[in-house]
């Protein structure tokens, strides 16, 4: 009964909204609490436009779904993300970045420049950036992992700082404002570019061990009983020949089979040998590499419990503890049932599971039960969205709404159908414009079971 639950609490949420004074002709038009701004910190979830500069605002992007207002064709073509459907909903101004720029390769056509200078904006409160984590300052597509792009990614820790430091704001927060908080996708997306990149390292390595040896056994086996005992160190010497000339896999195995022939092995049967030495590596790299992601599994696991922790951390000790009294804490949706996450192995989405899971509930047992801090449990509703769409009026949880790499630089252009506009996902990770719609229903229900609205 999980989905008729969900679904009523969005229809009630609408209603709730509507009440406050977002849309209704009647009733009561004002909400329980009246807030002052939206502040808000995060990642590329939450971002209303750090990239949207230089060739990325050229071609019409700039945040992190179906860029651009194209409700003329579809009322769902918002271009909006949930802080800005919220802030809508809440009649609070619209939100701007307070940072933008890039560090990416300054380059002289200008469809590919990606070095515009940083500004900082005084009076824009929208501190989430793509590709931030928690703490760690290098996050996805930072310049140190993608200096073609060079994406800022401040931390969250350090988007906090940041807006304490401001002179207008003085170290703290009035507590009439609402804050929003979600972070930790990225933590668990750099966890994984690091286990695949260190599997394919492992599994590489071991399969370059494996082969000389595989390949030189079996093709011994091909020499006639004659040639035999010269065989090994004949093959051996052409394996160690071609690999010291910079030979790759191929030419190392042709230069041995050539070494086997002339020790009268039948070619056909030597060609068979090497290409069953060849099969045999791939497979112990592909072991290698599994058993290097298992090993690995339980120390990610653990990094994203610890950030989990950090998270909530922060939000107890620099935001509450700093004078907020409305904070909305977003914790980490379904990650593994994201297109993205559909194309890993099933190992790697059980892994991708479990560090969403320990993430989470360390956030949940850092905030506590605080009267000031609104608990969203994104996880369980976007979980069975995938499962349930249709209740939702969603018509695709599984394909990209874009053609483009990443939503950053999708618009109404480069659409991969002729309506996509109730599609879950706009690239492998990130919503539309509905499903932020849908996010912001759900967060709307949580704030008004705190009384705030």
């Amino acid at each position: 009964m999980r989905q008729t639950n969900f679904a009523l609490a969005l229809l009630t949420a609408a209603a709730l909204a509507a009440c406050g004074g977002t849309g209704s002709s009647g009733g009561d038009q004002t909400h329980a609490v009246t807030f002052s701004q939206q502040v808000s910190f995060g990642d590329s979830l939450s971002d209303v436009g750090t990239y949207k500069v230089g060739a990325i605002a050229a071609a019409g992007g700039g945040t992190f779904t179906i860029n651009g207002d194209n409700t003329s064709v579809n009322p769902a073509y918002t271009g909006k993300n949930w802080t800005e459907v919220l802030a809508a909903e809440l009649n609070l101004p619209k939100p701007c970045a307070a940072q933008t720029g890039l560090q990416g390769v300054d380059n002289a056509n200008p469809a590919l420049d990606f070095n515009v200078p940083v500004v900082n904006y005084a009076n824009c409160y929208n501190y989430a950036q793509g590709g931030s984590r928690v703490t760690d300052p290098i996050g996805s597509h930072h310049r140190t992992n993608d200096p073609q792009v060079g994406q800022l990614t401040v931390p969250l820790v350090t988007q906090i700082a940041n807006h304490l430091a401001k002179p207008n704001v003085n170290g703290k927060f009035s507590g009439t404002e609402l804050v929003t908080v979600m972070s930790g996708g990225n933590d668990v997306l750099m966890q994984l570019g690091a286990l695949s990149a260190g599997a394919t390292a492992a599994g590489t390595r071991a399969g370059q061990t494996a082969f000389p040896t595989l390949l030189v056994t079996g093709l011994v086996a091909t020499v006639p009983t004659a040639n035999r005992a010269a065989a090994p160190a004949a093959i051996t010497t052409a394996v160690q020949t071609a690999a010291a000339a910079g030979g790759n896999q191929q030419t190392i195995a042709g230069a041995a089979v050539m070494a086997a022939i002339n020790l009268q092995a039948d070619p056909a049967a030597a060609q068979a040998a090497a290409a069953k030495a060849g099969t045999d590596a791939a497979a112990a790299g592909a072991k290698a590499g599994a058993d290097y992601a298992a090993a690995q599994g339980p120390a990610m696991v653990a990094a994203l419990g610890k950030a989990g922790a950090e998270m909530a951390a922060l939000v107890k000790t620099q935001i509450v503890a700093k004078g907020a009294n409305y904070v909305v804490v977003n914790n980490l949706p379904d990650v593994a049932s994201t297109p993205s996450g559909k194309a890993q192995s099933a190992e790697t989405q059980v892994l991708i599971g479990a560090m969403v899971d320990a993430f989470n509930a360390q956030l949940k047992a850092g905030l506590g039960d605080d009267p000031k801090i609104a608990y969203v449990d994104l996880f369980s509703v976007s979980r069975d969205q995938v499962a349930n769409p249709a209740i939702y009026g969603l018509t695709n949880t599984a394909q990209k709404a874009c053609t483009s790499d990443s939503s950053l630089t999708c618009t109404a252009k480069t659409l991969s159908a002729p309506d996509v506009s109730h599609y879950m996902f706009a690239d492998d990770i990130h919503p539309t414009p509905y499903e932020y719609w849908l996010v912001t229903r759900y967060v709307l229900k949580d704030m008004a079971v705190k009384g705030w609205l």
